[in-house]
């Protein structure tokens, strides 16, 4: 990983955009970090390097939304997880690089296609509340999905809509739950190999932005609408979920 103009013309970005959806937005976002900076680096790199920004971006917002979340649900989320968690750390030591730019690819696809579903009526949303198994359920796939590309928000989404929590409290509910979820996947990454001392001083050079996009996302979590924030979203994962594919495959 050579910190040059490059890194920081892609990382800027990425790393803002996901504080912005971490503050405000669920996090649901949050994970298209790891897709763009999957096109310059390698996958171990690039969910690496995300992994230490996103924990300065859990703490940031946390203070935000204290004691505001569902604790239930939250308690659910990262019980479920660590199952999912394990399958992700065992599957990212032994399968080849190539495999894993495919599936940060495919999440991010998926993310979009599962969006488009939900918008044109295809899939729907429990309009009942889950009962405890699906909370572990979507624990276990949240933490898979997480230690692969950071991409857990949207099955726990699928699960805390079904609680018909509050805009606020299902926030906050996620800001929780994936603190937790993150500050477990560190220590199974550096014994990886993928959080070393470039990783921590990209951090540092980092960590400003990360705290002004949590800052933007509270900001706009009381005053702007998602609609098109997740809009632009769905169009960057798409294009740079095609492209991870597409370069994996050939």
């Amino acid at each position: 990983m050579e910190l040059d103009f490059t890194f920081f013309a892609f990382a800027i970005p990425a790393v803002l955009f996901a504080g912005i959806s971490k503050g405000g937005f669920g996090s649901g976002a949050a994970f298209a970090a790891t897709p763009f900076l999957a096109l310059i680096l390698t996958p171990g790199q690039a969910v690496g390097l995300m992994l230490p920004l996103l924990m300065l971006m859990d703490l940031g917002a946390l203070k935000a939304f204290w004691k505001k979340w569902n604790w239930h649900c939250a308690k659910l989320l990262v019980i479920g997880s660590l199952p999912g968690l394990a399958l992700g750390g065992l599957l990212f030591g032994i399968a080849d690089p190539d495999v894993f730019k495919f599936l940060i690819g495919f999440v991010a696809v998926g993310f979009v296609a599962y969006q488009v579903a939900l918008a044109t009526g295809v899939l729907r949303i429990a309009q009942e509340e889950v009962p405890d198994w699906g909370g572990y359920l979507a624990g276990f796939v949240a933490g898979f999905t997480s230690f692969i590309s950071h991409a857990g928000g949207p099955p726990a989404a699928v699960y805390l809509l079904s609680q018909k929590l509050g805009k606020t409290e299902f926030q906050a509910t996620t800001v929780i739950a994936f603190w937790a979820i993150n500050a477990l996947k560190f220590p199974p990454y550096v014994a990886l190999g993928m959080v070393g001392k470039e990783t921590v001083l990209a951090t540092v050079l980092l960590a400003p932005v990360a705290f002004l996009g949590v800052y933007l996302g509270v900001v706009g979590h009381h005053k702007l609408s998602d609609k098109w924030f997740f809009r632009l979203t769905y169009v960057f994962l798409l294009i740079t979920g095609g492209k991870l594919i597409w370069e994996s495959m050939t």
